[in-house]
């Protein structure tokens, strides 16, 4: 497997002389398996559209299955900019999470070519493009290539995707945040219920546990680490991301081997990023688990 990344920021593409190093760019990336001639992209966000301009330089037509995380906006932006999607012959299979009943995987994600929004509408792509939903579940894809699907902790449905192929595993777990007791545990408080207090704990922990399990071994894993621990306590519980001391610990507890630090906040500079890495990204923080903060272009082989 060859894994490159082309978009590693959150929430809104970011510009500029300061995002240069790391990018811009948000979540797309990339999983090419060369000697079968096969092709996985894990989101659509802004990165897809450097992408697809590769794509159109490299490989004709372009077939592709394209799973999508959850729908929030910065990981279905890049869509309508997908060069492939308007060539005759491309064949696109999207697979994701559908997040409200009465509205299909179709029209979230193709729902932004409009003419309210966009000066194209989807039914006037030329690529034959086909969409699947998702649930906890396991995939086989051909030619070696396994799937398997996790729900995540964000506040919308999300998925994390597990890659296996030929013995070498690659593990997604973004976006998503640490399950935590949402019950009263202060027992001062009024409100306070002993027996509620002390499921919620054991809930937290069942769920944080099954997330882990699910990137056990990975060869890579790329895992949400918006904020850092002082951040996230401080202003960004129930946001839905995750801080790097804890994706750290836990990379190391299921013998993580490469853990990609991703979904980087939109004001986080590269040297601010660049001083995070000197922070975290060692030994007494990772323990065997080599870390770094992802970086378009990007490419690591398995």
């Amino acid at each position: 497997m060859l894994i490159k990344f082309w978009g590693v920021r959150g929430s809104i593409p970011c510009p500029g002389t300061s995002t240069v190093r790391y990018g811009g760019n948000t979540p797309c990336i990339e999983i090419r398996f060369p000697e079968i001639n096969r092709l996985i992209i894990i989101d659509a966000g802004s990165g897809l559209r450097e992408l697809g301009n590769d794509l159109m330089t490299r490989q004709q037509p372009v077939e592709a299955h394209l799973f999508l995380t959850h729908t929030h906006w910065d990981h279905i932006m890049g869509f309508p900019f997908f060069v492939p999607a308007y060539v005759p012959g491309t064949h696109i299979r999207v697979y994701g999470p559908v997040t409200y009943e009465e509205d299909t995987l179709e029209k979230v994600v193709g729902g932004q070519m409009t003419y309210r929004y966009f000066p194209i509408r989807e039914a006037e792509l030329a690529a034959n493009i086909q969409y699947f939903s998702l649930k906890e579940e396991e995939m086989d894809l051909g030619d070696g290539i396994i799937i398997k699907t996790k729900y995540l902790n964000h506040p919308v449905l999300c998925l994390g995707y597990r890659i296996e192929y030929q013995g070498k595993v690659f593990c997604t777990t973004y976006d998503t945040e640490v399950f935590r007791n949402v019950f009263i545990t202060d027992p001062q408080n009024p409100d306070y219920d002993q027996d509620m207090a002390a499921e919620g704990d054991l809930v937290a922990i069942e769920q944080n546990a099954m997330i882990e399990q699910f990137y056990e071994d990975a060869d890579l894993l790329v895992h949400d680490s918006q904020y850092t621990q002082q951040e996230y306590e401080e202003k960004y519980i129930g946001w839905g991301h995750s801080y790097v001391e804890y994706v750290c610990q836990a990379a190391q507890r299921q013998q993580v081997k490469k853990l990609a630090l991703f979904h980087h906040d939109p004001l986080r500079t590269d040297d601010q990023l660049d001083e995070l890495s000197e922070k975290f990204c060692n030994n007494n923080c990772c323990g065997d688990t080599e870390s770094f903060f992802a970086k378009e272009g990007m490419v690591i082989e398995l």
